[in-house]
């Protein structure tokens, strides 16, 4: 008896995957809780592992295909006869390190079939067709005739298979479509263009951007604060933390600074159910990081930053990015952030206008730190600038609290020591 297993849902909304590694192959014994296949997700790279004994027979997709949720990933021969059930049926998943957090879905008694080579009628079947004319209305034949389109090779989809003249915009786009196709391919031949298949990071940013700038009314506000005392802490502390393979960066104080600020405005930690008519209050501080990787942006998230000291948030910095790097982040790394932190000013960016990332109610971005003339207590003096920009979802915060916000988010980061006295 042969099985069929399909790509499981392995939450967080993943409706897609990329096969990055097969551990297995045809002929190979397996026992359940086995790793099949290992793929990158929504930003995280999985492990599947497999829900039955047997013998693969048959492994589908290759190293870079892109595998829908409910498509089948192998055939397996099974061990023994299973009573399996008519409909669908849930399995938890709950062996430690198995890379898959949640449930599978099992097929059910579709899942059970031939052996991949038996019962295939191979048998030829001439097909004879006599051409007529096709149905269509007038106004799709005028505008077939004004494309120069084939009337023939178009599909109707009105009464009795008429054609229609959405029928006769959707071909004509779709030829435009095949001439661009074959005008990059011709150009990719000559070496002017180079063809590259989007990543599944990259489709998973740009459906979140689109998500975020559909669902949340942006607003932002951006200010700067003069941190010298901050920077004369992180000078004097930075070998001493290096001396610990510690990189002592600002970020651990800014994302501290971040978590103490939003105990004071519960609306930031915060997200909207619109639909069910009620705000969620988080009491909680999870803090999203965007980290910039080959692959592209990943954005982690450290717990609790509020019950953490700054040397053990630059210790998670460092474990998170070091994840990353290597493509290691898991699907726990990922989830149940409160609010999002972006620091853009290491790579020379003074101010920006940060996506949120939804449904969280803000993001907070960071500049490039710069030295600057200040006035300090009346006099002209050189100060340690840090440039702040926040993104926060209208709908949720006003103005006036996100300024409040942000005075005592620099009230913090420009007298470092509050820190430790909040």
């Amino acid at each position: 008896m042969n099985y069929i297993f399909n790509f499981p849902d392995i939450g967080e909304g993943l409706d897609e995957g990329t096969i990055i590694e097969w551990l297995v192959k045809k002929g190979q014994k397996i026992e359940a809780g086995d790793i099949l296949v290992t793929m990158e997700t929504d930003k995280v790279v999985a492990e599947i592992p497999s829900p039955k004994a047997g013998i693969i027979k048959a492994a589908f997709g290759k190293i870079g295909d892109v595998i829908k949720v409910g498509e089948a990933l192998v055939e397996i021969e099974l061990e023994t006869s299973e009573n399996i059930e008519q409909k669908p049926k849930i399995e938890a998943v709950e062996e430690e390190g198995a890379g898959v957090v949640g449930t599978l879905e099992i097929a059910g008694s579709s899942a059970i079939m031939q052996s991949s080579n038996e019962g295939f009628n191979k048998q030829k079947t001439e097909v004879t067709t006599t051409k007529t004319k096709v149905l269509a209305t007038p106004v799709a034949r005028a505008m077939a005739k004004d494309f120069g389109i084939d009337i023939n090779q178009v599909k109707g989809t009105g009464p009795a298979g008429r054609i229609m003249k959405d029928d006769i915009k959707k071909h004509n786009q779709s030829s435009y479509n095949q001439h661009i196709t074959e005008t990059i391919e011709q150009k990719t031949q000559s070496n002017r263009v180079e063809i590259e298949q989007i990543s599944q990071i990259r489709k998973t940013i740009a459906s979140n951007m689109i998500r975020s700038k559909h669902n949340a009314a942006h607003m932002a506000l951006f200010d700067e604060v003069e941190i010298s005392e901050l920077y004369s802490i992180r000078k004097k502390y930075k070998q001493k933390f290096a001396n610990e393979d510690i990189k002592l960066t600002y970020l651990p104080f800014i994302l501290k600074a971040t978590a103490l600020s939003l105990k004071k405005h519960r609306q930031l930690n915060s997200e909207m159910d619109f639909d069910g008519g009620k705000m969620i209050y988080k009491n909680y501080y999870n803090l999203s990081i965007a980290i910039d990787t080959d692959r592209g942006l990943v954005v982690p998230v450290i717990k609790d930053v509020d019950k953490l000291s700054i040397k053990e948030i630059a210790q998670k910095i460092e474990e998170l990015s070091e994840k990353a790097r290597q493509n290691k982040l898991t699907l726990n790394d990922m989830k149940d952030g409160t609010f999002s932190v972006t620091s853009y000013g290491s790579v020379g960016g003074k101010f920006a206008f940060p996506v949120i990332n939804y449904p969280q109610a803000g993001i907070l971005g960071i500049g490039k730190i710069t030295e600057q003339p200040v006035v300090k207590n009346g006099q002209l003096a050189i100060g340690i600038v840090l440039p702040l920009s926040i993104s926060v979802d209208h709908r949720i915060v006003d103005g006036a609290e996100v300024s409040k916000f942000i005075n005592t988010l620099m009230g913090f980061l420009s007298d470092p020591i509050s820190l430790l006295l909040d």
